[in-house]
């Protein structure tokens, strides 16, 4: 289920599923989740063009995944549906939620171990030699727009506004994320670990690592061969349980389970283990590179 918790929040999905057309895509790929792009385009009478225009529409606002697969004629790209459900709140705030919020730059991690395929780019240029976990280190990193892995963990220290007298109600931690493969193969699951001082969160399965496209606002040099976008995730930690995009919950960990306070650190890790059953390698994009064109996004709301 995707879930969001206002009329604004879901003005992506609006959007995207304001035609026609899309709302007969998302019904046939929900009833046949093997179709392809071919196979749609045929069913609709549109054109490859326009299938795909529709597709990638649908792609940006987290409904649907595309998954490259072997076919009788060369390579075909099945359309997936994400979710089985989508439930927005339509009842405003009464009361405006408090909250601070800090855009983190994707190399300013704090500490880190990876293995290749490893590496790390700026908007101009490779940091360094790829699959070398030495760069990581480099103070080159700072300007980092994309890292990757193929199995470790990256640490970021949450700035904590708090101060005596608040209380965390709850964390959002966005960011654009994927599996990592060498080159791309876009059926590529991960787990991806999050926790926060130590307590893990739970797990989100990346489905792949994406390059069938170039990322909108990945650099134009980069190499057709690598991975160059991911998928927009939000993760949720309230007094309910820990969630991914609103409705997905992944674990019981409350915020109160943390113990935060004015006075905490805030260590944030994503991670993939190497004994993990699907162990896909990581990769984030921040800006410059991906479809997003943002850095780790954290809001702290509060009371």
């Amino acid at each position: 289920m995707l879930y969001f918790d206002s009329i604004d929040d879901a003005a992506e999905v609006f959007k995207a599923l304001s035609t026609p057309m899309r709302l007969k895509i998302m019904e046939m790929i929900s009833e046949d989740n093997e179709m392809s792009m071919n196979d749609l385009a045929e069913a609709l009478g549109l054109t490859n063009s326009a299938i795909s225009l529709h597709v990638s529409k649908l792609e940006q606002a987290g409904l649907v995944s595309i998954h490259t697969t072997a076919g009788k004629r060369g390579s075909m790209k099945i359309v997936k549906p994400i979710h089985d459900r989508l439930l927005v709140n339509l009842t405003p705030a009464k009361e405006k939620r408090k909250y601070y919020q800090d855009d983190i730059k994707i190399g300013h991690f704090t500490t880190c171990e990876v293995a290749p395929t490893c590496g790390l780019a700026t908007s101009k240029t490779i940091i360094g030699a790829l699959d070398d976990p030495r760069y990581f280190m480099f103070p080159e990193r700072f300007d980092a727009g994309i890292l990757w892995f193929g199995y470790g963990f990256v640490e970021y220290n949450i700035p904590n506004h708090l101060v005596a007298g608040q209380t965390l109600d709850e964390l959002r931690i966005s960011f654009e994320i994927s599996s990592e493969c060498p080159n791309y193969n876009e059926n590529y699951p991960s787990d991806i670990h999050f926790s926060i001082n130590g307590i893990p969160l739970g797990i989100w399965v990346s489905p792949g690592d994406f390059g069938s496209r170039p990322g909108f606002v990945t650099p134009t040099w980069w190499p057709e061969l690598l991975n160059q976008y991911g998928l927009l995730k939000t993760l949720i930690i309230n007094d309910i349980g820990t969630f991914i995009d609103g409705g997905n919950q992944i674990s019981d960990v409350t915020i109160n389970d943390l113990k935060i306070d004015y006075t905490s650190i805030i260590s944030f890790r994503f991670e993939v283990p190497k004994d993990t059953p699907n162990c896909g390698g990581f990769t984030i994009f921040g800006e410059d590179f991906g479809d997003h064109n943002q850095s780790i996004r954290v809001q702290a709301f509060y009371r």
